[in-house]
């Protein structure tokens, strides 16, 4: 098995034990503690988590569609199913808690003062997201270009996400928040040492 495959497997059987985990953890923390404030980490993390990996789903579907190259198509793949299956889960955390999907105040307030990230404003938005611009160059794009393009893109996506989750990790107690998070810094560092070297195949490398 190669190390890609390794890698990819062990992004796969991550997702699977925190999803069974969290089943588990969930009847626990319902009993132990009352739910999560709407302005508190918990809400904030879940909220602003799922639209970033929202974005990571669409880039994936994009470069699926614009090239023949197995290995890109199935590192898309293993991002479409993770991240989707942990936006169910974050969405059935708020639906659980009885918060709602936005912040009407605005997104990020819960990681202010982490890494220099505080709330998103007109001028600052969500870390690691593409620009509008970003996305329209990935969708015209095709083939290798395509490739390069997803893969810088979703280097600095995930190097933010990684960033997010470990804000959250210090931020919260709560069983089942820590342990999803947790299980993104593993997963989305180890695809951004596998996105380095598929760049370095290809003659390029992440800014």
């Amino acid at each position: 098995m190669s190390q890609a495959s390794r890698g990819r497997r062990a992004t796969a059987v991550l997702a699977v034990l925190v999803l069974a985990s969290a089943a588990v953890l969930a009847g626990r923390s319902a009993l132990s503690s009352g739910p999560p404030a709407a302005d508190g980490p918990e809400a904030g993390f879940a909220r602003d988590m799922s639209t970033h990996h929202a974005q990571a789903v669409r880039m994936s579907f994009v470069v699926r569609d614009r090239t023949r190259d197995a290995p890109v198509r199935l590192l898309a793949y293993d991002i479409i199913n993770t991240q989707s299956a942990q936006i169910g889960m974050m969405t059935a955390w708020l639906d659980a808690w009885r918060l709602p999907k936005t912040d009407p105040a605005g997104p990020m307030r819960w990681m202010k003062g982490h890494g220099g990230h505080g709330a998103a404003t007109a001028t600052t938005t969500m870390p690691g997201m593409a620009s509008p611009e970003e996305l329209k160059e990935l969708e015209r794009a095709s083939g290798r270009p395509a490739e390069v393009r997803f893969l810088t893109l979703m280097t600095r996506h995930h190097r933010a996400g990684v960033t997010m989750a470990e804000a959250v990790l210090a931020r919260t107690g709560e069983p089942r928040v820590r342990a999803l998070a947790r299980t993104m810094v593993d997963g989305q560092r180890s695809e951004i040492d596998l996105m380095n070297r598929m760049l370095g195949e290809r003659g390029a490398r992440a800014a």
